[in-house]
């Protein structure tokens, strides 16, 4: 007589069309993205996710070769399931020094490939953020950043001809935009920042090596220098496993108001 597999509740959702090998993928890959599995621990055993999900071995076993293909463990006969997910790439800024600060660091941990360095007439959404007139010409940079050889961010940059023709592709390969603007003396002092979620496209998807449809964030940014000039027109698309966005809260009590707000400079 066989053992009666007794399921869980809630662990998993036979109702739903995703099979279940795919149900175990996905709570999976969410614990070690959150945390919970931390880069080098050890998955459960086969057996004991057995047990946990109340699913057969096979199913089990297929969970983790999905995540074993994504490149977030690594199975080894004998030493078991090791999680291998590096910690993403994190932006914590809440004020200009601290974007200088989490750019420069993101310098430093990544690397450039450059897609494209032209002097264009700019697109009107371009003219309208960089406040120049129609057909005004500007410096268009395309760059995916890339930590330990895989793609992470794609960059679509727009900067005035006058401050785009200070800095050559060269430099732009070495150095963060921000730091050959300021290079060029123009003194930065705030941004007007953006942030969405969007859907990968024929374009970003083969940049960032996701497939057409996986979601995206989004970070549209204008930055303005000391006499309220818009200096560059920057959008941005992260994969969200490999980047995380941080924000630093104060706690601002009242007679009428209690609620959250964002550090300011």
């Amino acid at each position: 007589m066989t053992d009666k597999i007794i399921k869980p509740k809630n662990a998993l959702n036979d109702s739903l069309p995703t099979p279940l090998y795919h149900q175990i993928y996905v709570l999976m890959r969410e614990k070690i993205f959150s945390g919970v599995y931390p880069n080098g621990s050890l998955l459960p055993t086969e057996n004991e996710l057995e047990k946990m999900f109340g699913v057969s071995r096979i199913t089990v076993k297929r969970a983790m070769d999905e995540l074993a293909a994504e490149g977030l463990v690594s199975r080894q006969r004998g030493r078991g399931t090791t999680v291998t997910f590096s910690n993403p790439v994190s932006s914590s800024s809440g004020t200009m020094d601290g974007l200088m600060g989490d750019l420069l660091n993101i310098a430093l941990e990544t690397s450039v490939n450059i897609l494209e360095f032209d002097y264009v007439k700019a697109p009107p959404h371009a003219t309208d953020a960089l406040q120049l007139p129609p057909s005004s010409i500007v410096q268009k940079a395309i760059r995916t950043r890339h930590k330990d050889e895989t793609p992470f961010s794609y960059v679509i940059t727009y900067v005035p001809e006058d401050i785009g023709r200070s800095f050559s592709y060269e430099e732009l390969e070495n150095k963060p935009i921000l730091a050959l603007i300021e290079r060029a003396g123009i003194v930065i002092s705030r941004a007007k920042q953006t942030i969405t979620a969007t859907l990968a496209d024929d374009t970003t998807g083969p940049a960032l090596n996701v497939t057409i449809g996986s979601p995206l964030l989004k970070v549209a940014r204008i930055v303005y220098d000391e006499y309220d000039r818009p200096v560059e027109y920057i959008t941005i698309y992260y994969r969200p496993d490999l980047y995380q966005l941080n924000l630093e809260l104060s706690r601002v009590v009242g007679e009428t108001s209690n609620f959250w707000s964002a550090q300011q400079e």
